[in-house]
């Protein structure tokens, strides 16, 4: 895929954050990106907005965090993206994603990105309970068979007992969702 970016461009990233305590810390995910070359432009689902400081992602990005649809006839703030990590992913957003439903930018970015080819990366963050679900571990299935690189399970990070997330959030390798993009065959590569 380096043919899509245009020389002299970095290859633009999009951090799509979901509604957990861990997208607090998601400015460590653009601070890797950003290190390894990438541009980068958070966006993030209605209640991933609740958990991110959006002027300092703003200021680390220099690009507005986006979080709904723009109105019609407005310009796009953001460039278009060569790829996409999801990342926190939450049950709600992987669940509604195999459905096929789009009701949030996050999801409609991610449709349209599956739709153009790009490499998309997923990273979910939940509890065993949640993760054992027939519903979830079935659309984190459907997803990797769209072709969505799904990085999830013990190696990633030990699923943890309901209401003790708070306590994991220091282990979150973030690094693993980049490694991740890197990996994929078709991937963008900053370094190109």
């Amino acid at each position: 895929m380096s043919g899509t970016r245009s020389s002299g461009r970095r290859p633009v990233l999009y951090a799509i954050a979901c509604g957990s305590p861990l997208a607090r810390d998601v400015g460590r995910l653009v601070e890797l990106a950003q290190h390894d070359g990438w541009e980068v432009c958070v966006v993030t689902t209605p209640d991933g907005a609740k958990f991110v400081d959006r002027a300092a992602l703003a200021r680390q990005t220099g690009h507005p965090v986006r979080t709904h649809y723009k109105n019609p006839g407005d310009r796009d703030v953001l460039p278009p993206a060569d790829a996409m990590i999801v990342c926190p992913a939450t049950v709600n957003t992987i669940n509604k994603w195999a459905a096929g439903i789009t009701d949030t930018l996050a999801l409609g970015l991610l449709f349209e990105g599956q739709g153009r080819g790009l490499p998309v990366v997923a990273v979910p963050f939940t509890n065993a309970a949640m993760a054992a679900h027939p519903a979830f571990r079935a659309g984190l299935d459907r997803l990797a068979d769209w072709g969505t690189t799904v990085v999830f399970g013990d190696h990633v990070v030990p699923l943890h007992p309901p209401g003790t997330g708070e306590r994991h959030l220091h282990t979150f390798p973030w690094e693993l969702g980049l490694a991740a993009l890197r990996d994929r065959p078709e991937s963008v590569s900053p370094a190109a």
